[in-house]
């Protein structure tokens, strides 16, 4: 796909003499303009595949096709760079069947971003192919499974008419068990493997609530004691395997250096092929908040030696985990004693990110000044827009990216039977009744202004929540909000504006990386365990 902007056309009014029209038509008769031509890339399965790939592979082809560097190694991979958007090239092309020794041409100027690669820059290119089999690189790019081409070296303008050749000749692995040569880690995460009866019957076939029970040092030891339980979930992009590998043996050791008290943290997976489903009940996803709290919570419950009590049960989560945290804290007040959310998503849509989604006729591109959103920043500088990242999603894919992650969770069914969207793809235009469903059924604030007098006696004092004042994406504006409210409501909440913290160093403190942590656990146990404090 070309750049929007490229399809956009002004249109000028205006009327112009049959002379002049003849005179130009004339002026272009003489002077032929050859057509542009489009860049292709010709790429094939390797042959080597036809003993162990039994049947046709399919999926996105994705080309990356970056410049090159006096410190590039011939062996470095060629990506997207977030906060270089525009420095890399991509093209698509869905591939339906793929045997090994096929082949399959794809054109750079056809679906591509961050324009037709014909009008790139002459000079020295880097390129590689990725078959992302999965369709999921839009959530976590490149995984297990996935078929990649060497790197390679071209050049731009092509050398010669024909298309550059590449071979797709390695299946990325499963990644090594970081927690191989660590037993003891390993021993006290317990896997979650639950088939829910209310996500079943909304899907009609299985499904799976996954994640991993952290037990505490010493678990084992003291057989009659209970342990306050953490409800852990992860941002976008966060996967199962990434909340064992990353997040257990950093709290476990944590637990076992004395630095954070001893309790039981449920490693909670939010990813699904849309994106994040936020553990929010929504006419697209399904009943996940339902499904949390009234089967997975009494299961995990029933097994292992948690407080089952208000008190003894807490939430965390960072970005939309952290958004997915204040949702349920909201949600089911009565269930959960607090919620520690750290850097989480809009809560107002009134500052989603730096849009406000209900001005009159809003615009998800541009302000009405006609100037771009940005989308992220680095150290005040903006780096890429909200249109960059529209864009880039579509040329990667129709699932899994955050935009459309967003519109799974929040909007309702289309005609299509799909989300509807919140935004024209093309012109940026909001939808204001899609806009409208949002506010009514997910906007945080707007939920605790409607039902505090029924909610807020559950909630008073257990929000609490940490932003930078740098944040990545913006974050820190909604937050303001979500203080003020409740502020006004009486919420006692309590709020952490850390100077200069971005997205994400927020948990940094000297040289450790998540010291924050520390903090967070503390402040849970004493809510827990007051008599101990």
């Amino acid at each position: 796909m070309k750049s929007f902007e490229g399809m956009r056309r002004t249109i000028r009014t205006g009327v112009l003499s049959l002379a002049t029209v003849l005179v130009l038509a004339a002026s272009h008769a003489q002077q032929p303009v050859a057509p542009l031509q489009h860049a292709f890339f010709h790429v094939a399965l390797d042959k080597s595949f036809a003993s162990s790939v039994k049947t046709p592979v399919s999926g996105r082809l994705l080309i990356f096709i970056g410049p090159a560097s006096s410190d590039s190694k011939p062996s470095d991979s060629v990506d997207m760079q977030m906060m270089a958007i525009t420095s890399v090239y991509i093209a698509a092309k869905e591939v339906p069947s793929l045997a090994p020794g096929a082949s399959v041409d794809i054109d750079a100027d056809d679906i591509v971003f961050p324009e037709p690669l014909s009008q790139a820059a002459s000079g020295k290119y880097r390129v590689q192919a990725v078959l992302d089999v999965h369709h999921s690189y839009n959530y976590d790019g490149r995984s297990a499974g996935d078929i990649v081409s060497a790197p390679a070296s071209i050049d731009i303008p092509f050398a010669d008419a024909s298309a550059p050749a590449l071979t797709l000749t390695q299946i990325l692995p499963e990644p090594p068990d970081p927690l191989a040569q660590n037993p003891e880690v390993s021993s006290a995460i317990r896997p979650i493997d639950l088939v829910s009866p209310s996500l079943t019957s909304f899907w009609g076939r299985e499904i799976h609530m996954r994640g991993w029970v952290l037990l505490p040092p010493g678990y084992g030891e003291h057989p009659n004691g209970r342990y306050p339980t953490v409800y852990f979930t992860h941002g976008f992009g966060g996967t199962l395997s990434a909340l064992r590998a990353r997040y257990g043996p950093i709290l476990y050791d944590r637990m076992k250096q004395g630095k954070m008290p001893n309790m039981i943290w449920v490693l909670l997976d939010e990813s699904s092929p849309t994106g994040t489903h936020e553990f929010a009940d929504g006419v697209n996803n399904g009943p996940w908040g339902t499904a949390l709290t009234t089967e997975l919570i009494p299961s995990l419950e029933s097994r292992y030696r948690m407080d089952a009590r208000t008190s003894g049960r807490f939430l965390q989560g960072h970005s939309s985990g952290g958004w997915a945290t204040l949702w349920l804290q909201t949600r089911y007040p009565t269930i959960f004693g607090g919620t520690w959310s750290t850097s989480p998503d809009p809560s107002d849509f009134h500052f989603f990110s730096t849009i406000d989604l209900y001005a009159p006729h809003a615009n998800f591109y541009r302000t009405p000044e006609g100037t771009l959103h940005p989308m992220l920043r680095d150290h005040g500088e903006p780096h890429a827009t909200m249109q960059q990242l529209a864009q880039v999603e579509q040329v990667l894919g129709d699932y899994g990216g955050q935009l459309a992650s967003f519109e799974w969770v929040f909007s309702p069914r289309g005609p299509d039977g799909r989300p509807a969207p919140l935004f024209n793809r093309i012109t940026g235009d909001i939808d204001p009744t899609v806009a409208t469903y949002w506010r009514e059924h997910y906007d945080i604030v707007e939920r605790l202004k409607n039902n505090w007098n029924t909610i807020g006696p559950d909630l008073k004092g257990r929000i609490h929540l940490f932003v930078g004042t740098d944040d990545t994406f913006y974050l820190d504006g909604a937050a303001h909000s979500l203080q003020s409210t409740l502020d006004q409501l009486g919420g006692d909440a309590h709020f952490t504006f850390l100077p200069g913290r971005t997205h994400f160093n927020l948990y940094l403190e000297g040289t450790d990386r998540y010291a924050l942590f520390d903090r967070i656990a503390a402040e849970m146990y004493q809510v827990a365990r007051p008599d101990k404090n």
